[in-house]
Order: C-alpha cells, then structure tokens, then sequence
C-alpha cells in the first residue's frame, strides 16, 4: 500500500480506535508498509490528540482551583460594563463593597465550573481526524486550540451556564445583584441594572470563564510546539520534536 492510499484509509477515522500511545497500536494501523515515510499519518494524529490531552488537563487543572480565576491577572473575570458604571458612583464614596464580593463570587463560579468541561473535550479530541491533525501541525502556535474552541463551544456554553448560575446562587451573588439593583435607584444619575441583571450576570460569567479556559490552552499548545521540555512522551517529541 503506498502513502496515498495509507492517508485515504485512514483519513476518514477519527481516533476513537487510537486512544492509546502504545507503538503496537501505530504498527498495526500501518503495518510496516509505510516505513519509509520520515512521520506517518498515524503518527501525526496520535501526537496532536497527546498535546490536547495535556493541554486540556493542565488548563483545567490551573482555572479549576480556588484563585484559578479570581488570582491570575490574565483570566480574572472583570464585572460586566453596568457594574463597572455602579462601580464607578459607589467606589469614591467607599460604598462598592457589594461590587467587589460580587466580582469575586464571579471568579469563583467560574472556578467550580471549568473542571467539569473534560467529558467535553474529549469527545472532541476523540473526533480528531487525519485531515484535522495535518491541518492543526501545519497551523499557527494555537491551531489546536482553536479546533477545540470551533468543536466545544457550544456545548461548553450549555453546560456552564447552569453551574455558574448554580453557583452565583450558592454564594449569594445573585443576591447581590438584586441589592445592587435597589441601591442604584437611590442614587442620582446612577446607572440602571435593569430586569435582565442576573441572567446577564450569568451569560457574562460564562464567556469570561470559558475564555480563561481556551487561553490556558492555548499558552499549554504553544508551550509544547516551542519547548521540548514540555514534550513529556515519545510520541510527542517524534511529532513536535526531540
């Protein structure tokens, strides 16, 4: 069987059959035939679905932790634009402590709902395909992740909306808003929360936290294209380099 037809054969599988890193597993896709090539097509996928495995572990291992959130400057989930306005009349007069509990209580509900996301993102990783792997090697630092972000998306907005408005409501930042709201028609000019605090509240949570996930990602991706330390098997330094 010559290289055309070893990548057409296996082009239009995703790796569901190649969840292991075992060598055995790659000679017996390509049983030997294709020996001569510098880095079988195999291989190529194999080592792309390693790289979001440990991407994907680390990222949620680093957000989904007490601070993952609210400690790191890059991913801290800021207080929507009207809160930041409330913020603005309350602050000078030392009265926006309600503000920075909620901001916190945001951060944290973000905390309790990345490490949840995995189930999700392996089944993307899982659908991974010959044609998928070539692409994202060929690609910019962060190809991978961005495969990730176009195949989870959706669905990770759906399952992190009712954690984090589980959440928001455990710690009372729900409460808060409620309070904040009241507070605000007293005071002259201030802005108006209006009906839709909450749930925009939640929605903003949301895209904020999955956000600081797919960053972490990311800086993972391009940690292992860029350091060979960071290659922490075989397969993924015969793809990315020793």
């Amino acid at each position: 069987m010559d290289r055309r037809h070893v990548l057409l054969s296996l082009a239009a599988a995703p790796l569901a059959a190649c969840e292991t890193l075992d060598p055995a597993v790659l000679d017996g896709i390509l049983s030997g035939q294709n020996s001569g090539l510098a880095l079988s097509a195999a291989e190529v996928a194999l080592g792309l679905k390693a790289a979001l495995d440990n991407g994907v572990g680390n990222a949620l291992t680093n957000v989904g932790v007490v601070n993952g959130f609210l400690g790191n400057d890059i991913i801290r989930i800021p207080l929507p634009q009207v809160l930041q306005d409330a913020q603005s009349f309350l602050k000078p007069i030392g009265a926006d402590t309600l503000l920075v509990e909620l901001q916190t209580q945001l951060n944290r509900g973000a905390e309790k709902a990345a490490p949840v996301a995995g189930d999700i993102f392996l089944d993307a990783i899982r659908g991974l395909t010959i044609p998928d792997a070539f692409d994202i090697l060929r690609g910019a630092d962060t190809a991978a992740t961005e495969f990730l972000q176009t195949k989870t998306s959706a669905r990770l907005g759906q399952l992190f909306e009712p954690i984090m408005a589980d959440a928001l409501n455990q710690t009372g930042a729900l409460r808060l808003v409620d309070t904040l709201s009241a507070q605000m028609k007293a005071v002259p000019f201030g802005p108006n929360l209006g009906a839709t605090a909450r749930g925009d509240l939640i929605e903003h949570g949301v895209d904020y936290g999955l956000r600081g996930v797919f960053h972490f990602i990311g800086e993972e991706e391009k940690a292992i294209r860029a350091n060979p330390a960071k290659r922490t098997s075989e397969i993924l330094r015969r793809v990315f380099g020793a």
